[in-house]
């Protein structure tokens, strides 16, 4: 109905909106929130007869721009009708500010599929496209190829089409194009079964030289020993993950494959994961690829998943033998291969491995009696060395019982690992008592515990033993077991819960200090929030009009200060984020730290002093009350009388305890007075550049007598620039007696006419009496 008309060209808009339109000369987008994407939108909605959303004009104006966020997401505004999303997209057509369109797990209609082709055909700052299982229709793909044909200044270098019915001929012409093929770094075309067979373009295009770094192809049945051929010709040099699960191999060509697909392996330069999960994985092929790690020097630290792969006996043969030679794997996920007893002997191909950091081995315990006890005390054994790099473990799934205890008691003394899975192991209200005794002398340790079957008492103990833990950084809520347990003892699970309460406290501790001091600052920021930025964009809109109307009229002192005015204001968008830069260069070796740091070396000699006297006197006291050993000890080799030399608290310690520590105190206070001066110069500034703009226009306006542009002006200077505008509630969801009740409110082509016309007398009435 309208979609083609939203867009078609930038002839179609009428000249009001083409003036101030993005492509336009007079544009003022840089100085405009979000690439002034809400006046475009409101202009879009006008030219079409669609009401315009002001729900959608703050979500972009206050949240997308005080995060700094380029990412438009079609979720956020789900609730509005199709129509709506199809403006919004068609927006973003002439819009720079905005680089990538997200929408994950909700249809789309053809309008809005018709506005994303638009502008993939239009947009000069589009990154990345994501619609995954979006409810696209087969012929997408094709029609992309096309959109993208249309558009030599495309930038696109992500796509991720996952998850939707498409076929292999459109496939085909997408990937057979040849306009994005040097600049695509993200293809994502997972779960579309088909999408690949018989389809040769795919595998031209990879075969080709590319520059592919993320490469998902899961669950398409594509060929998976045919495949690589393609990828050591193209995409060898750059590829970094590799997502090839739930495919298969044609076993008639494992044979002829497999040079190519060891030499993949040994030749890759980026590889940090490789996904052939969920998949029959022939033993020669498995061989090939560990042969071909071992003997690659580029990768380190790659993430390798072979999970479901059935390889049973044959396949933990080839664990045993070749997997301690391949040096370059730091993560390896071996669960449910049905290894089972044959664990015994593949676990101590782990132990004293250089580089593995991560191991799971989820549902490979299908076994019961002595040999599950020797297992566990196989892992238990791994855990406990002292040259073990492990610092992950995974046993979730395992249905190890009342025989898992031994693995849960064995974490309080262990020294090695940071983080275990113990989920769906049945290990109830015993393994729960054995895990408080754990955490109260592991100081390291982050543990999973779900799908235990622990009641009540069970919690409770654990409860009773996180009392004792400091350290403890993570540990998710059981949901499974704590909601079985409720159902009987309420009370009981409110009181553990009461006590592990502080872990959330904890949690967001650690994530923030995840949080960039750029994001703090950004959300710092009274002009985000407030309606300053806004008012200002404005006034320098009706200022530049002006100025335009007088062009070519004489250069006079008005148009000189308009134009030094309309400068500053524009360089007053980068006023804040300059004064943050700013504090802090400064503070980065300021005097601050730099008197920590030499706290830091006067205090380690205090300690290394009081620690030399104690350690004297109690030598002292040894030689008073054992003589005769503590002579024969100065024999020893170091003598015991030079032990006060070799003691001493290493400077790290006291350092972390002042800089991590104390010096997180005084940071936060003396950050809370720089972002305070800092928001006063901005707001002084700027309430200064917004009196000058309202100056400058009122005396260009009456230079020139444009009375009812005065009058607009007037009207946004009397906004206050520290009122923060609330968001508008959404025309969609109206309350009653607690239910939602969906209504589309569209006014019928009457009753905009007659608005209208309202409006027309009004302003002509006003004129006339001005």
């Amino acid at each position: 109905m309208y979609a083609p008309a939203i867009c078609r060209t930038e002839g179609d808009v009428s000249d009001g909106v083409q003036k101030f339109s993005p492509n336009s000369e007079s544009s003022v987008e840089t100085q405009k929130t979000c690439g002034g994407f809400s006046e475009t939108y409101a202009a879009l909605c006008d030219y079409n007869g669609i009401g315009c959303k002001e729900e959608v004009q703050w979500d972009v104006d206050t949240i997308y721009h005080s995060q700094d966020n380029r990412e438009f997401n079609l979720l956020d505004f789900s609730h509005l009708d199709s129509r709506d999303l199809a403006v919004m997209v068609a927006s973003m057509a002439y819009n720079t500010w905005f680089t990538k369109l997200y929408c994950k797990d909700m249809r789309i209609g053809s309008e809005v599929v018709e506005q994303v082709l638009h502008t993939v055909s239009k947009s000069s700052s589009l990154e990345e496209l994501t619609l995954e299982n979006a409810g696209l229709k087969s012929d997408f793909p094709q029609k992309m190829a096309t959109a993208l044909s249309e558009n030599p200044a495309s930038v696109i270098h992500s796509l991720n089409l996952a998850h939707n019915p498409l076929d292999n001929q459109g496939t085909g012409a997408l990937c057979s194009s040849d306009d994005y093929t040097n600049s695509l770094l993200h293809l994502d075309l997972s779960k579309n079964p088909g999408i690949l067979s018989g389809e040769d373009n795919m595998y031209l295009f990879l075969a080709q030289t590319n520059c592919l770094v993320h490469l998902d192809l899961s669950g398409t049945d594509c060929a998976v020993d045919s495949l690589f051929g393609a990828l050591l010709r193209g995409c060898c040099a750059d590829l970094s993950y590799l997502n090839l699960s739930k495919n298969c191999f044609s076993h008639r060509k494992v044979r002829e494959t497999l040079p190519v697909f060891r030499q993949f392996f040994s030749s890759a330069f980026s590889l940090t994961h490789v996904n052939l999960s969920s998949m029959k994985l022939p033993l020669d092929t498995l061989r090939a690829l560990f042969l071909g790690l071992s003997c690659n020097p580029h990768i380190t630290d790659l993430h390798l998943d072979i999970s479901g792969c059935e390889l049973r006996s044959a396949g933990a043969g080839v664990l045993q033998e070749l997997f301690p030679r391949v040096a370059c794997i730091g993560t390896l996920d071996i669960s449910d291969n049905g290894l089972d007893g044959d664990l015994l002997g593949v676990i101590p191909a782990f132990s004293r491995h250089p580089s593995l950091k991560h191991l799971l081995l989820g549902k490979n315990f299908n076994i019961k009696g002595r040999v599950l006890h020797e297992i566990l005390q196989k892992l238990v054994q791994l855990v406990q060395d002292e040259e073990c790099a492990l610092q992950s473990l995974s046993l979730a799934d395992s249905r190890l019982r009342s025989r898992g205890t031994v693995m849960v008691n064995a974490l309080g003394s262990n020294a090695c690992l940071r983080k275990v899975d113990l989920s769906g192991n049945s290990l109830e209200d015993a393994g729960a008592k054995m895990l408080s005794k754990a955490l109260q002398i592991n100081t390291t340790l982050s543990v999973t515990w779900d799908r235990n079957n622990t009641t009540a008492t069970g919690f409770q103990d654990v409860a009773r033993g996180l009392e004792h833990n400091f350290t403890l950084q993570y540990m998710p809520i059981p949901l499974s077991d704590v909601t079985q347990a409720y159902r009987s003892a309420p009370e009981k699970i409110d009181q553990a819960l009461t006590k592990v309460g502080y872990l959330g406290v904890l949690c967001l501790i650690s994530i923030s200090h995840m949080f960039s001091q750029k994001q703090a600052l950004r959300l710092h920021q009274g002009l985000v929030t407030s309606t300053a930025e806004q008012v200002m964009e404005r006034l320098c809109v009706r200022v530049h009009q002006q100025v335009c109307v007088l062009r070519g009229s004489e250069e006079g002192k008005e148009l000189q200060a308009a134009r030094q005015v309309l400068k500053e204001a524009r360089n007053s968008r980068a006023l804040y984020p300059s004064l943050c830069e700013l504090v802090h260069v400064l503070s980065v070796d300021g005097p601050v730290r730099q008197k920590l740091d030499f706290l830091a070396g006067e205090l380690t000699k205090a300690a290394d002093k009081e620690l030399q006297v104690i350690v004297d006197s109690m030598v002292s006291l040894c030689r008073e009350l054992c003589p005769m050993s503590s002579s024969a000890a100065e024999r020893l080799n170091p003598p015991l009388s030079s032990i006060s030399e070799r003691v001493s608290i290493p400077r790290s310690t006291i350092r972390t305890a002042l800089m991590e520590r104390a010096a997180q105190d005084i940071n936060r206070a003396l950050e809370e007075v720089k972002l305070s001066v800092v928001s006063y110069l901005t707001n002084s500034i700027v309430d200064q550049i917004l009196q000058e703009l309202y100056t400058t226009h009122k005396a260009l306006v009456l230079t020139h007598a444009h009375y009812l542009s005065l009058s607009d002006t007037i009207a946004i200077q009397k906004r206050s620039a520290r009122t923060r505008r609330i968001r508008p509630v959404s025309t969609r969801l109206i309350f009653f007696t607690g239910h939602y009740m969906c209504i589309n409110i569209s006014l019928t082509r009457m009753a905009l006419e007659r608005t209208a016309a309202i409006l027309l007398v009004t302003l002509f009435c006003t004129y006339c009496f001005l």
